[in-house]
């Protein structure tokens, strides 16, 4: 296998890898401050415990998150040397500011591990806000650096390929910034709700639970179904910005994400099928009659250019048009269930039916192949480019022979740890079951 290839394929099992962790890192903080704010609210001890509960879990995930994100930025340096050196040039003060954000999460991680039984509410509830801005404001930084690969600024190029006027700020608030802050952000707390919601609905469908587990799981189902509705609106209404980020600054790309190989006005959205090179259509897709022109520019005369435009070596993976109805598919599918589920609740004052509980039990790990795909189809749509009309990927790839044995080396690793993981929280978990806790706090 080609050496680009297999370096691409290494980074982005890792990327893939490390991003399980690192959502999950960035949404269940929120996800416990809730818990801790119901609990000051309410004074009901099973939102303590479910706080508690969710800390424990999240200690197992941090520690594998953080090893996996080393990783990460070690392959990125071994991998992509040419890219290494422009970004150590231009990009480089997000990733000096993440060490901060970093710094706070871990300290007041501790401070709410150790020491949360021995704090007043009001100051757990600090440590815990803390260590929340300190997630999100790391996957924000770090992200940073994927938003000017796809909106590149701060700098001027030569004709030799030197460098020139850098401006690190205007490189860190690139175009694309703040929507793609926003976007990880959001996407985040809208997987980890669905993975809680997933959990509880699968508690609840068993037989034989007393009162009180059932009560604590309905709790716990509920902050999901909430948090999952907000956040999937807000995702919703963040991709609308992201294809008007990309008519703008990378038609190419949106281009290949709906298969649009001739510039159009009144361009259709097409949804589902697959990308046929050699017809220049999407095969067995439902058209949405102008529905990309105005995404695109909220106007359904919008002009979306096509494929066609540009010399098919710069076209990127034309599956990118599957990634992207993954992505997009799943998520409309998980906010309409959230909306469901509220409207069930609110309308026919019922608990919610055995169908929909196992309609939700899916929910958690569609929604992690949903950020998944995304990830994916932003990586892969920039191809074949690292920096868009700046770096190719052949010139910022590393040329060593070595990367196949690498990449063997790698994926063993990353089976072993989610085999570990998961053997660590079904062990703790076990041997601490909630019904326990219940009993204590009766007591």
């Amino acid at each position: 296998m080609d050496t680009v290839v297999l370096a691409r394929a290494l980074f982005g099992s890792s990327l893939g890898f490390h991003i399980i962790y690192a959502t999950l890192g960035v949404g269940i903080p929120l996800m416990i401050i809730i818990a801790e704010v119901m609990y000051l609210i309410k004074k009901d001890e099973d939102y303590s415990i479910m706080a508690k509960r969710w800390t424990k879990g999240f200690a197992i995930l941090l520690a594998v998150a953080i090893a996996s994100g080393t990783i990460v930025g070690v392959l990125l340096s071994l991998l992509f040397p040419g890219f290494m050196e422009m970004v150590g040039q231009v990009i480089a003060l997000p990733f000096q500011i993440e060490i901060f954000a970093f710094l706070i999460e871990a300290v007041f991680m501790s401070i709410y591990l150790y020491a949360a039984d021995r704090l007043p509410t009001w100051l757990r509830l600090v440590s815990i806000v803390s260590v929340a801005i300190g997630a999100v404001g790391s996957a924000i930084l770090i992200t940073d650096a994927h938003a000017w690969m796809n909106t590149p600024a701060g700098f001027e190029m030569t004709a030799s390929g030197e460098i020139t006027n850098v401006d690190p700020w205007a490189a860190f608030f690139n175009p694309s910034f703040f929507i793609t802050a926003l976007h990880v952000s959001v996407s985040a707390y809208m997987t980890v709700a669905f993975i809680i919601a997933s959990l509880a609905a699968a508690r609840l469908l068993r037989k034989g639970l007393s009162n009180e587990e059932r009560n604590y799981h309905k709790k716990s189902l509920t902050i999901g179904i909430y948090l999952g509705a907000v956040m999937s609106l807000v995702t919703a209404i963040n991709g609308h910005e992201t294809a008007q980020m990309l008519h703008d600054y990378n038609p190419r790309k949106l281009a290949a994400a709906e298969g649009l190989f001739e510039t159009t006005r009144y361009a259709p959205l097409s949804v589902g099928g697959w990308t046929s090179r050699e017809d220049q259509e999407v095969k067995y897709a439902i058209e949405i009659p102008y529905a990309l022109s105005f995404l695109a520019g909220d106007r359904f005369d919008t002009e979306v250019k096509g494929l066609n435009e540009y010399p098919e070596e710069l076209w990127p993976p034309l599956y990118v048009h599957t990634l992207f109805n993954v992505m997009v598919g799943i998520g409309t599918m998980l906010m309409g269930l959230a909306f469901l589920a509220i409207i069930w609740r609110w309308g026919f004052k019922k608990p919610l039916p055995g169908w929909m509980l196992a309609l939700f039990v899916g929910g958690g790990p569609l929604a992690m192949i949903a950020i998944e795909a995304g990830w994916c189809f932003s990586c892969i749509g920039r191809q074949p480019y690292t920096i868009v009309n700046v770096l190719k990927t052949t010139d910022a790839a590393t040329q060593s022979e070595n990367v196949g044995l690498l990449f063997v080396l790698f994926i063993s690793l990353y089976a072993v740890l989610l085999v570990v993981t998961a053997f660590m929280l079904i062990f703790y978990f076990k041997r601490h079951p909630v019904q326990d806790e219940l009993a204590k706090s009766e007591v």
